[in-house]
């Protein structure tokens, strides 16, 4: 385990060296982490950071408080990312603090590092000035379809989708904007984004056959929809999410190797031009071949989601075509048994399960006992509560306490019932679901009031699964929405 003054060099995402330096440990095992100023093309020695001092961040809303330090308090019983080089130990860095109330994990460092390097070379001054100065509240701005009225410390716009024109200039009246979500054609959008460095997260919903954004100043970029065929990527691309079917062919730096891959379709392969892909989530709804991954053999990290239970791996998961794979994580995997995870002589070292069969949980450890790995296994379910809850949507709470959780699977399998003993079809079903719904947000409303167990994940985890009865029974979305703010108190 890391100690106080050690120093430890990370390659940071889109190439180069970063540092850190442990400040301080607590009696419960936590560090305080804190990355230095420090950038280098080649790895730096322990004599070469002797001189470093702690980051200070200044992007965006940092600019704005006390000055601080790039501090975080990490679990130091959780092993590092295998690419973490530790140099050794030396007295604290003048700075680095011993403490700090912000928490943590070991890849928040080097994409900390990433995201100050980009605002300190990357954002003009002039953007850099409008961001952090005096704002009014609020501003008029016409998009092409009439005035509308927001606040001009905006951050996150979804433009239109109606318009058959925008009028871009509009958005030079929100100074802090840095986040679009934009539906069909370009319309302008490619180049209204190369002109605005400021904005560095798009989402684009139902984009035409070719999309070229390799000029912007994106970092992350979600496509949603199946009829994109070719995609160009701007060099300073970290996150790809893809949902519905993959491009053809996508046109990225050093084939992919800087992109954080996320895929929601595993019967497809990745797409050509992203095969230098190192770290990839894969959103599953049944059964995953690890022949879809054969082309990615610079593969290190791979996070598996079963969004429905009992997905199986199709095949062993051999390892011999990744030989740089070091961390495997897999969310809801009832399906998969010990015997088709890697063998404990190849290069995994992290293995990380969040959903398992307990009749696999002691098979698992002990194939991994007094090996390099560091195995961590929750969730483990009985077959018996499986069978009963498998396809529950809040089946997860009962991990953070068990009559919260046994109480929220009742509660929505109680308005499941319910919905689906009204007549399909008829256009009165919407209103007569409109009680069966609130039922169930005043039951969650109490659990939350005596159980505190509803945080941001399970908020998210609630909305969706009354969201889906609500759609189930008819209502429209709007509605279900309006509905569901009323009612709930978590």
């Amino acid at each position: 385990m890391m100690k106080a003054g050690d120093v430890a060099v990370v390659p940071l995402p889109l190439g180069g060296y970063g540092a850190c330096q442990v400040g301080g440990i607590d009696a419960d095992g936590w560090g305080t982490v804190c990355a230095l100023d420090w950038y280098s093309e080649t790895m730096p020695t322990l004599e070469e950071l002797s001189s470093a001092a702690p980051l200070v961040l200044t992007h965006h809303n940092w600019s704005k408080g006390p000055e601080r330090t790039d501090a975080l308090r990490v679990d130091l019983s959780v092993p590092p990312p295998p690419d973490l080089v530790r140099l050794g130990r030396m007295p604290l860095l003048p700075g680095v603090p011993r403490e700090t109330d912000s928490y943590g994990v070991w890849e928040n460092v080097p994409l900390s590092i990433v995201r100050q390097r980009r605002w300190d070379l990357r954002v003009p001054a002039d953007a850099k000035a409008a961001y952090n100065g005096h704002i009014h509240d609020p501003v008029t701005v016409d998009l092409g379809g009439g005035p509308l009225s927001l606040r001009a410390t905006t951050h996150d716009l979804d433009l239109p989708a109606h318009l058959p024109r925008i009028r871009w200039t509009a958005l030079d009246a929100l100074p802090r904007l840095t986040a679009l979500r934009h539906s069909g054609p370009d319309r302008g959008l490619a180049e209204a984004l190369t002109a605005r460095p400021l904005i560095d997260r798009l989402t684009w919903n139902d984009p035409p056959g070719t999309v070229d954004l390799s000029t912007t100043h994106l970092t992350t970029l979600a496509i949603r929809g199946t009829g994109l065929r070719h995609l160009r990527l701007p060099p300073g691309l970290m996150g790809l999410h893809l949902t519905g079917g993959p491009p053809e062919a996508v046109e990225a730096a050093e084939d992919g190797r800087w992109v954080r891959l996320t895929m929601t379709s595993a019967a497809d392969a990745v797409p050509d031009g992203l095969h230098g892909v190192r770290d990839l989530d894969l959103h599953v709804r049944g059964d995953l071949s690890p022949a879809v991954l054969e082309a990615l053999t610079d593969l290190e990290s791979l996070h598996v989601w079963w969004s429905r239970p009992y997905g199986w791996l199709l095949d062993a998961f051999d390892v011999s075509g990744f030989p740089r794979l070091h961390t495997l994580r897999l969310n809801d995997a009832y399906g998969v048994d010990a015997s088709s995870l890697p063998p404990s002589g190849a290069s995994l070292r992290r293995l990380g399960i969040d959903g398992i069969r307990r009749s696999q949980a002691t098979p698992l450890k002990a194939r991994y006992k007094g090996t390099p790995v560091h195995l961590t296994v929750q969730g483990a379910k009985s077959d018996a509560w499986l069978a009963a809850n498998v396809d529950n949507p809040l089946r997860d709470w009962v991990d953070d306490d068990e009559r919260a959780g046994a109480a929220a699977c009742e509660a929505y399998a109680s308005a499941l019932r319910a919905v689906d003993r009204l007549p399909a079809g008829d256009p009165a079903t919407a209103d007569a679901a409109r009680p069966i719904l609130r039922a169930l947000v005043e039951k969650l409303n109490g659990i939350d009031e005596r159980y505190g167990i509803i945080d941001t994940l399970r908020r998210e985890e609630a909305a969706d699964a009354f969201c889906d009865l609500a759609q189930r029974a008819g209502v429209p979305d709007p509605q279900a929405a309006d509905w569901l703010d009323e009612w709930r108190d978590f």
